[in-house]
C-alpha cells in the first residue's frame, strides 16, 4: 500500500462500492492532447479554413475518428489522428486545443493532468514551426490551468516513428521551451525503432532535469521495458502491460518504484488484448507493481477517465480496493514535487 493510500484509509470509511474515492485527487497521466480534440472543434476550424473532413456533423465524423470495436493494430489507432491534426492551421488553432483539453479535464472532476504531444506530429500537416506549437500548448494550458483550477503540465513526444535527425530537431524545439515541460516521452512504433536509436536524445533530456516516460511492453514485449529502462532512463512506462511475461522484469518494477501507466480501453481498441476481460491489469495489481489508470486518447476511443474507473476497470477484473490503490499510486506516480502532492490530497478533504 503506498503512503498516500494508508493517509486516505486513516481519514475513515467510505463506500466500499465507489470505483473512484473522493477522498483522493482524480488523475490522468497518460493522455495525448492531439487524441482529445473535441469533434466539435475539428468541424468548427475544418469549415472555418475549408479543410476536407469525410463529414461536418458529429455523428457522421464519430465513425472515422471513434473505434468501434477494434482497429487494425497501432498504426491504423495512430492514423486516425490525420483528422484531429488536420484542424491544427495555426498556432491559434493549436494554443485552442489545448485550452479545451484542460477545460474537458475539469468537466471530468480531474484534479490534476499530465498532457502529452508531439510538436513535430502537430506541426507537419500545415508545416508550423515545432518550436512555435510548444509555446502554443504551453499558452493555452497556463490559460486553462488559471480559469480552471485544474493543475496540468506538460510531457514532450518524440516520435520514434520519424528518423533519429528528425527527433533530434524535434528536441530542440521542447528543450527550447524547457521551463514549459516535465518530462520525455517517445511514441510511435516500438517494434520497427528499438529505445537504443534514441540514447543521445535522452541524455540530452536528463541533462536538462527532465524526467523520462517511455512508451514500451504494449506492442513490444519486455525487452522493450528493459531497454526503455536502461537505455533511455525510464522511471514510468507508457502501458508496460506485456511486462509480466518477464518475472525479473516485474521484480525490478516493483523494487525500483517504476510506475506503469495503463489505459484498458485503449489496449483493447489497439488490439494488443482481445478484450476487458483479457486485460493483465488485474495481475499486474496483483504483482504488487505500482500502476494507475490513464485515457490515453480519449476522442479515439470515445471515453473519459471515469469510464476507465467505473466501466473498464470492473470488466477487466478490479474491484472497488483496486481502483482505489491504482487512483493512490496516480499520486505517487505524479510528476510533482511531494508538497504539491500534499495539496492536492489537501484539496479532497
Amino acid at each position: 500500500m503506498t503512503e498516500y493510500a494508508c493517509l486516505i484509509n486513516q481519514r475513515g470509511a467510505m463506500n466500499r462500492k465507489s470505483y473512484i474515492d473522493p477522498r483522493l485527487p482524480l488523475i490522468d497521466l497518460h493522455r495525448h492532447l492531439d487524441g482529445s480534440i473535441r469533434l466539435e472543434t475539428v468541424i468548427e476550424l475544418a469549415q472555418e479554413q475549408g479543410i476536407d473532413l469525410p463529414a461536418y456533423d458529429v455523428e457522421s465524423l464519430r465513425p472515422h475518428v471513434v473505434i468501434d470495436g477494434k482497429a487494425d493494430g497501432l498504426m491504423d489507432f495512430i492514423g486516425r489522428f490525420r483528422y484531429l491534426t488536420a484542424i491544427l492551421h495555426d498556432l491559434d488553432a493549436c494554443r485552442r486545443v489545448a485550452y479545451e483539453n484542460v477545460e474537458d479535464a475539469q468537466r471530468e472532476g480531474i484534479d490534476y493532468i499530465e498532457l502529452r504531444f508531439s510538436p513535430w506530429f502537430m506541426s507537419e500537416t500545415h508545416g508550423l514551426d515545432p518550436a512555435g506549437v510548444v509555446d502554443a500548448v504551453a499558452d493555452g494550458i497556463i490559460a486553462a490551468e488559471r480559469d480552471t483550477g485544474v493543475r496540468a503540465q506538460m510531457i514532450g513526444i518524440m516520435s520514434r516513428t520519424n528518423d533519429t535527425q528528425t527527433c533530434h530537431r524535434e528536441l530542440d524545439a521542447l528543450l527550447e521551451h524547457r521551463d514549459h515541460l516535465v518530462a520525455i516521452d517517445l511514441a510511435g512504433d516500438e517494434l520497427k525503432f528499438s529505445a537504443d536509436l534514441f540514447r543521445e536524445h535522452f541524455k540530452r533530456a536528463r541533462d536538462a532535469g527532465l524526467e523520462i516516460t517511455v512508451h514500451a511492453g504494449e506492442v513490444g514485449g519486455p525487452e522493450s521495458v528493459w531497454s526503455a529502462i536502461r537505455e533511455l532512463g525510464a522511471t514510468r512506462i507508457g502501458h508496460g502491460i506485456r511486462s509480466l511475461e518477464d518475472p525479473a522484469l516485474v521484480d525490478y518494477l516493483r523494487q525500483h518504484r517504476i510506475g506503469l501507466e495503463v489505459s484498458i480501453t485503449s489496449n483493447v481498441h489497439i488490439g494488443v488484448v482481445d478484450d476487458y476481460v483479457d486485460h493483465p491489469v488485474k495481475r499486474l495489481l496483483e504483482s504488487g507493481l505500482l500502476l494507475n489508470l490513464n485515457t490515453d486518447d480519449p476522442t479515439i476511443s470515445g471515453i473519459d477517465l471515469r469510464h476507465e474507473y467505473e466501466v473498464a476497470a470492473p470488466k477487466a477484473g478490479l474491484d472497488p480496493a483496486m481502483t482505489r490503490q491504482a487512483q493512490a499510486n496516480a499520486l505517487e506516480m505524479a510528476f510533482l514535487a511531494d508538497d504539491e502532492k500534499q495539496a492536492l490530497l489537501e484539496r479532497r478533504s
